[in-house]
């Protein structure tokens, strides 16, 4: 079952059960899905990658926009925000540990060779490859700097 069937399927669950804060969360999901798969050049189906980065974009939105409204004083704004963004989380692959992460770049630089800051961009592409989807490209980019440096 793709992405698209399953956010239907549980837009009907939620419909009938009622849970209005939920249905919103899908529906932006798959309103985003419409439009990826209606973008020019797109296929006729869209490729799991690029779904996935659709969903960490559409939950760092929903991350940033809590982070604004906590620091403008609207906690009730922010709870919306962040249960979105954790109802988006649910289609996500698991994410890695920071530990996993430091492990995974650790064998990309002794693949690489690389020995420096200067190499940074040799091994942030290659992790960014590997690990998209699984971490969080800033954890990515911490990690491979604090390992260069």
């Amino acid at each position: 079952m793709n992405l698209t069937d399953k956010i239907n399927n549980d837009i009907k669950a939620a419909m009938l059960a009622k849970e209005k804060e939920k249905l919103e969360a899908l529906r932006a999901i798959k309103s985003a899905l419409l439009l990826l798969s209606t973008e020019k050049g797109a296929s006729e189906n869209t490729n799991e990658e690029a779904e996935l980065k659709m969903l960490q974009k559409l939950v760092k939105q929903r991350k940033e926009a809590a982070e604004i409204f906590r620091t403008q004083g609207r906690a009730d704004l922010a709870d919306v925000e962040e249960f979105q963004s954790k109802i988006i989380e649910v289609y996500l692959p698991a994410q890695l540990s920071e530990d996993e992460i430091k492990n995974a770049v650790q064998q990309i630089i002794t693949q690489t060779g690389a020995a420096s800051a200067a190499d940074f961009g040799k091994v942030m592409g290659i992790a960014a490859k590997q690990l998209g989807g699984k971490a969080d490209g800033k954890i990515i980019s911490a990690v491979v700097k604090q390992l260069l440096a």
